[in-house]
């Protein structure tokens, strides 16, 4: 047998039989994104639920988006929604000064 051959058999097998590892995956939104491109970035993280990745959805403010911390809640709120059936909240949003974070893990 070729060793070549050989070697992609054997490791071939080896990822086989790994398990996948839980990654935290990131999708950024600003409280002024359009609708289609929050649909998108959407679509993604159902994709990385699928694959039992957690996504951690994060809305930036910049500059006077800080005085319209509620519009970046209603964007978040959306998301949420969106996903609740692909995953559920691990951690609530929660304000940082220039951001909103919150977590959300694949259903088991």
């Amino acid at each position: 047998m070729d060793f070549g051959k050989f070697n992609y058999e054997k490791k071939k097998r080896q990822t086989k039989n790994k398990s996948h590892q839980t990654k935290l995956k990131e999708i950024r939104v600003r409280p002024k994104t359009g609708e289609h491109d929050i649909g998108f970035k959407v679509k993604k993280a159902i994709g990385f639920l699928q694959h039992n990745d957690k996504v951690q959805v994060t809305v930036l403010f910049r500059g006077r988006e800080n005085a319209h911390i509620d519009e970046g809640r209603k964007v978040m709120d959306s998301i949420i929604e969106m996903l609740s059936e692909h995953g559920k909240i691990e951690m609530r949003p929660s304000q940082q000064p220039r951001r909103m974070v919150c977590t959300i893990a694949p259903n088991k």
